[in-house]
């Protein structure tokens, strides 16, 4: 019966060569041979991963060199077609509008529970060892994973979501799409929230908004760096740079007007406009309040306004790894109003990674 089975292989007569392998496996459940023929039947129609698994399983089930032989020779074949079926959908996906221009790939976190597999099958739609699979994936916040072709990026997060790894990729050219808003201070908050800013644009004004438009906030540390002589070995000074402190940093996301509003404790200016402290024992005298209690105020009232809002912090775990993308980072226009001595890319990091929480959740605002 077994040569019936290969004839109907051979003559792509599936339906028959099922029928047939049905038969032998009750008649047969032991033979190795019937295991080949079932994988052989996966290949040709089209079921790849089963044909895989059952081709992997007779190499290490069974000492007959000829099946051996053969599954190899049939595992060589999936290859094949997986590396042709890739190349041919990634040429696809560039082919569509848009599909050649830079994007960015992110992992999401994975759950220590999935790490094992998840790595494994990361491993193998990368083309990576799987140690180091394994290693890119993040336990805890995004990992920005890799650049590129955005149809490219998307034929891997197809990949990707359908191996139950999230990740989600964006074009470059949507993060410059939002408007950010640098505020100065509150000059209101009754009836609606009134806020003295400074657009992207360098343009000073009022902006007054609803705390429902307000659908999460993004919460990060920059640090702040200074230039500090220290002596080396030698006995010689040397510059190094030092990290004095870190400005706070909080973005409110406005969906439904493609904006969002950044404040921070390095340039609000809380002796203007409207007093933040919600508890009777914590109003002072505005000249007598520290920046550290003024930010704990700005906070707290943030809390109270918003205590359903959705709050991210993971950007310095992000920023880690982000660093790294330096030419990336150079085309980000920060947004940022933090006097420097020197050029850094931590506030592009922070742009990025606040700019990709809102494209993440509200994707079709930046839609062209």
């Amino acid at each position: 019966m077994m040569e019936e089975v290969a004839e109907a292989l051979q003559d792509r007569d599936y339906r028959t060569a099922q029928i047939l392998l049905k038969e032998l496996k009750q008649s047969e459940p032991q033979n190795p041979w019937v295991n080949f023929y079932m994988a052989r039947l996966y290949e040709s129609t089209g079921k790849l991963a089963t044909a895989e698994k059952v081709y992997r399983q007779l190499l290490k089930g069974t000492t007959n060199t000829k099946i051996i032989t053969q599954a190899r020779q049939g595992l060589a074949r999936i290859e094949a077609i997986e590396v042709e079926q890739k190349r041919t959908a990634i040429a696809n996906a560039l082919a569509e509008p848009g599909g050649k221009e830079p994007g960015i790939l992110i992992l999401e976190q994975i759950a220590p529970e999935m790490r094992k597999t998840a790595g494994q099958k990361f491993a193998r739609i990368m083309q990576l060892d799987p140690y180091v699979a394994r290693l890119q994936l993040p336990g805890r916040g995004w990992r920005l994973f890799r650049t590129g072709p955005v149809g490219e990026l998307r034929y891997y997060t197809s990949r990707l979501q359908q191996a139950e790894i999230n990740s989600f990729c964006i074009p470059i050219n949507d993060l410059a799409k939002i408007n950010v808003f640098n505020i100065n201070y509150f000059e209101s908050v009754a009836p609606q929230p009134i806020v003295y800013c400074k657009s992207k644009e360098g343009q000073m004004g009022k902006l007054t908004f609803d705390w429902s438009e307000v659908q999460q906030r993004v919460e990060g540390l920059l640090p702040l760096f200074e230039k500090i002589e220290v002596m080396d070995a030698r006995r010689k000074f040397k510059e190094k740079t030092k990290t004095l402190d870190y400005s706070q940093f909080c973005d409110l996301h406005l969906p439904q007007r493609n904006a969002i509003l950044r404040f921070s404790d390095s340039y609000y200016e809380f002796q203007k406009g409207i007093t933040l402290a919600q508890k009777p024992k914590d109003i002072q005298p505005k000249n007598l309040t520290t920046t550290r209690k003024n930010w704990c105020n700005l906070t707290d009232f943030f809390n109270h306004k918003l205590p359903e809002t959705p709050i991210w912090s993971d950007f310095s775990v992000f920023a880690d790894i982000a660093l790294d993308f330096q030419e990336l980072l150079k085309r980000i226009e920060a947004n940022i109003e933090l006097v420097r001595p020197e050029p850094t890319l931590w506030d592009q990091a922070f742009q990025l990674y606040s700019s990709l929480v809102f494209l993440r959740n509200y994707p079709e605002n930046n839609k062209s």
